[in-house]
């Protein structure tokens, strides 16, 4: 079984990348209760553990089957490539009702006994009651599992679609979509994804938003239904390191010669990241940070590139060679997804 994405010739003038603090927030209430997602999110799920145990997510798992539909109303396409959170919650509640009714209703569908239950039966009676009751829920989750680490999550995205926009430079689109999961392949003006559903859909002109995302590891996801815009979310680049603090990755020799917050900075940039991103990631000052990212970007070891109004910080060949030269060169287990 697969999915499959036809292209026509206006569609390939019109795919995009975009990021989803609200698809996030939905998918690590997900994650909560999906074992198999664990692995990378371990130190995440430490942490959040007892704030999570105060939240009602019931609701929520409610519409999340492990094999079915889940409403797209509720965790729509993103409406822009860089959109809030805010903006995009202000967009659920304002759902058409009846809409929402029909789509939540085929998502209840899929778990047994959903509809039939008193939660069901009460959304259904009042679907207008139902957006603001689970738009409520969604925002609680936002402000509790994931916006404390929103400036993390955001900067490893924002370095995989830096990543992905440049190999689309370079590479083209019909070689670059098989390159962002092992799952998907390009033939003839078609994306297939293989999988564990049966669907086909024409992208008649809307192009396709291209959302990597941290917690929807180790999924790919598409099958969203008119009218939202066709997507395609896949696992960003980076997840194995993402909970790793800078403490673990500083080799003691690149400290000697560089200092401590200075090795710091620069074994923390595995990934392309912005300074706002890296001051929350190792708790030092933003001047401090600021100051160090000018040093080592003058002498050759990161390149500064300006993504929408942030600037990314990525480390050069000779930065990578530095910052590898002291690390434990014994072999590993961890993969990267």
């Amino acid at each position: 079984m697969a999915s499959r994405l036809h292209f026509g010739d206006d569609d390939f003038l019109r795919c995009r990348f975009a990021i989803s603090p609200l698809w996030e927030t939905q998918e690590a209430v997900r994650t909560l209760k999906r074992p198999d997602r664990h692995a990378y999110q371990a130190p995440w799920l430490r942490r959040i553990r007892d704030a999570a145990a105060g939240l009602d997510l019931a609701p929520l798992w409610l519409l999340m089957p492990r094999r079915g539909h889940s409403p797209d109303w509720l965790g729509a396409p993103p409406i822009g490539p860089a959109a809030t959170f805010e903006e995009e919650i202000a967009a659920v509640r304002a759902s058409d009702p009846e809409a929402a009714r029909e789509d939540t209703a085929r998502a209840l569908a899929c778990t047994p006994g959903a509809l039939e239950s008193s939660q069901g039966r009460a959304w259904l009676a009042a679907p207008a009651r139902m957006i603001q009751g689970l738009a409520d829920t969604v925002e609680e989750a936002w402000r509790v599992l994931i916006a404390p680490d929103w400036p993390r999550l955001r900067a490893l995205l924002e370095a995989d679609v830096a990543f992905h926009s440049r190999r689309l430079a370079e590479v083209g689109l019909g070689t670059l979509l098989p390159e962002l999961d092992t799952r998907l392949s390009w033939d003839d003006r078609t994306l297939t994804l293989a999988g564990h559903v049966e669907y086909t859909r024409a992208l008649a002109g809307q192009g396709l938003v291209l959302m990597p995302s941290v917690f929807s590891w180790p999924d790919v996801v598409t099958g969203f239904e008119p009218p939202w815009q066709p997507t395609l979310v896949y696992p960003a680049r980076g997840i194995a390191g993402l909970w790793t603090e800078s403490g673990e990755r500083t080799p003691e020799a690149l400290v000697r010669l560089l200092g401590r917050n200075r090795a710091t900075v620069l074994s923390a940039l595995t990934e392309p990241a912005t300074t706002s991103a890296l001051v929350h990631r190792l708790g030092l000052a933003a001047s401090s940070v600021s100051s160090h990212l000018t040093v080592l970007r003058d002498a050759g070891l990161l390149t500064a590139r300006r993504y929408g109004h942030q600037v990314l910080y990525e480390r050069t060949p000779l930065g990578v060679a530095l910052a590898s030269s002291g690390q434990d060169s014994r072999p590993t287990n961890r993969t990267h997804p």
